[in-house]
């Protein structure tokens, strides 16, 4: 009797051992390249030898047991290439540790393959194979081999904002520790056992006490919380992995330009939600490109100044009132007020007569296709700035900022929510729709005075002798208004400074968990995500940076347009 044959059982084992191959590669690989890199610098360190080429032979190893030849022949070279290192047989020299930076990239390539089920073979494998078993290693061309995660950010960047920012949808997995989905299992059963108490109290109707079915309801609703912010710590990750991940980018860029760069990190420690930081790594790249590239001068040019010859790019974060913080600085040249302006008016994006703030100032390199490059080069053409930086951590729900010193640095800081799945929002009413606005936003609600100066569009409000602009939202959404009673206004904060956003209602904070738009809604104005309400009815959720900036261009952007509105909206975002 022939026994049944279980290829689906195989198959579901095969996907497991493929999975937990990647995972644990691809940690073993940043591992490696952090290495190198120090390596480069500290070539007698015999300790991050020795942990280079372990990861190296286990990597081997494992690459066999699932089947890549190509990683196992990459992985079996390199070790041979380190085991003469190490005998003393080959010197440690910069082409050494490239051809080795190298492998990894290949074998970057080939770990992506397997995790799609796709063949792990590149036709780069055998001449890198040949060089790591040279007696004098010679890198490859680069263009022969995967680029780094370092080479081209800014076609990542704007991949990355053009596709939309679907944050939890993009993220597939993360490493959970047993101990927080243990507490996690233990509250989900205490809030079945509750909820199944509840409805026990519920269907006797009659005889049930009010005083027990409120208690009830309370432990359900704290067990609920528990299980809610547990939820959240188990998504938060340390910025460490990703900020060192940025080490090979500073060295390769730096290599690229002639300019001698280091990375300092602060902050490793910080926790974050795992999809912010996710989404935040491409914006991360293009800034620190960017400060290599506009920011550091050459060795020659910084001792001249009194510098030391070798610059420094700090990537630090903290944590500040429910935000992440992340700054990304430079001890480079500063940005120059005068070459700023200059561009500024050929650009037309202001007078020559225009007397602007430092802010001001440093905000026009906010602006789609600012560059005051003198050349163009293959890390910074012309026609893709910061604005995609920009826009993509605006997507995030975030702000970011510019300060500079000429002569001194430039740091750029960008302010986060800790997660994008829930937030505090506030919620209004305008017509027969809800909206929510995020409480970070808000300073301070106030009645709208019937002398107000305003127009169709919205209007101005005097707060304190400082005017306000505002927008009605009823006419910019499209939505009709209660067009009766009293009316209010929530005063907002964005990165210009204050606007306001005219309503017929005040709701109240709620806690909302976030939704994405689908791919039909993606690009809805003004609103980046919805969220159920607890009365069942569906709130949108306002994205205030973009509502104010399409209120700019709508109504009166640097002075273009008419009405009332135009003097209104002529403040930076």
């Amino acid at each position: 009797m022939t026994e049944p044959e279980e290829p689906d059982t195989f198959e579901i084992d095969r996907e497991l051992v493929v999975a937990t191959f990647v995972a644990e590669a691809r940690e073993r690989l940043d591992g490696i390249e952090q290495g190198l890199i120090l390596l480069e610098s500290r070539r007698h360190d015999e300790e991050t030898l020795n942990t280079v080429f372990r990861h190296f032979h286990t990597l081997k190893g494992n690459s066999e047991s699932v089947g890549l030849t190509c990683a196992y022949e990459l992985s079996h070279a390199a070790e041979g290439l380190l085991h003469r290192v190490r005998s003393r047989a080959v010197e440690l020299t910069p082409d050494v540790v490239t051809v080795l930076l190298q492998t990894v990239d290949l074998l970057r390539h080939s770990v992506d393959a397997a995790a799609r089920g796709a063949a792990d073979e590149h036709p780069a494998r055998a001449r890198l194979v040949e060089s790591l078993s040279a007696p004098v290693a010679v890198p490859l061309p680069a263009d022969e081999l995967p680029r780094s995660r370092g080479t081209d950010s800014r076609q990542i960047v704007i991949d990355h904002v053009s596709s939309g920012v679907q944050g939890w949808d993009q993220v597939q997995s993360l490493r959970v520790g047993m101990d927080r989905l243990d507490r996690m299992m233990n509250l989900s059963g205490e809030i079945a056992v509750a909820q199944e108490r509840l409805k026990h109290l519920l269907e006797q109707r009659a005889q049930a006490l009010d005083d027990e079915s409120l208690e009830v309801q309370r432990i359900t609703s704290m067990l609920c919380k528990d299980l809610q912010e547990l939820v959240m710590r188990v998504r938060m990750v340390p910025t460490g992995p990703v900020f060192k991940g940025f080490i090979r980018t500073v060295r390769d860029v730096a290599r690229a330009v002639g300019k001698n760069v280091r990375l300092a990190i602060e902050g490793s420690e910080v926790e974050v939600d795992t999809a912010v930081i996710e989404n935040l790594k491409d914006p991360l790249m293009h800034m620190i490109r960017n400060a290599i590239d506009h920011g550091i001068e050459t060795p020659g040019d910084r001792a001249a100044r009194g510098k030391d010859p070798r610059g420094t790019v700090t990537l630090r974060a903290w944590h500040s009132a429910g935000h992440i913080v992340i700054e990304v600085s430079d001890d480079g040249a500063g940005i120059r007020r005068e070459k700023v302006l200059e561009r500024a008016v050929r650009l037309g994006l202001v007078g020559a007569a225009d007397r602007l703030t430092e802010a001001e100032v440093h905000g026009l390199i906010l602006e789609p296709g600012f560059s005051t490059a003198d050349e163009v080069t293959g890390l910074s053409g012309r026609g893709v700035g910061l604005d995609v930086v920009r826009r993509s951590v605006e997507a995030l729900k975030g702000v970011l900022s510019i300060r500079s010193f000429e002569g001194a640095g430039t740091t750029i800081t960008v302010q986060l929510p800790l997660t994008l799945a829930m937030i505090a929002g506030f919620a209004v009413r305008v017509g027969r729709e809800t909206y929510v606005i995020p409480v970070d936003a808000v300073l301070e609600c106030v009645e709208l005075p019937d002398e107000t100066i305003r127009s169709a569009e919205g209007g101005v409000l005097d707060r304190m002798g400082e005017a306000v602009p505002y927008i009605d939202l009823g006419p910019f959404l499209g939505v009709q208004s209660a067009g009766s009673g009293r009316r209010s206004v929530v005063v907002v904060k964005h990165p210009g400074g204050k606007a306001g956003l005219a309503v017929d209602r005040l709701l109240g904070e709620v806690q909302i968990v976030i939704k994405p738009l689908g791919l039909t809604f993606q690009r809805a104005l003004g609103i980046s995500g919805f969220t159920i309400l607890g009365d069942g009815q569906v709130g949108m959720v306002l994205d205030v940076s973009g509502l104010v900036r399409e209120a700019m261009e709508r109504y009166g952007h640097r002075g273009k347009g008419t009405g009332p509105a135009v003097s209104t909206f002529r403040g930076r975002c």
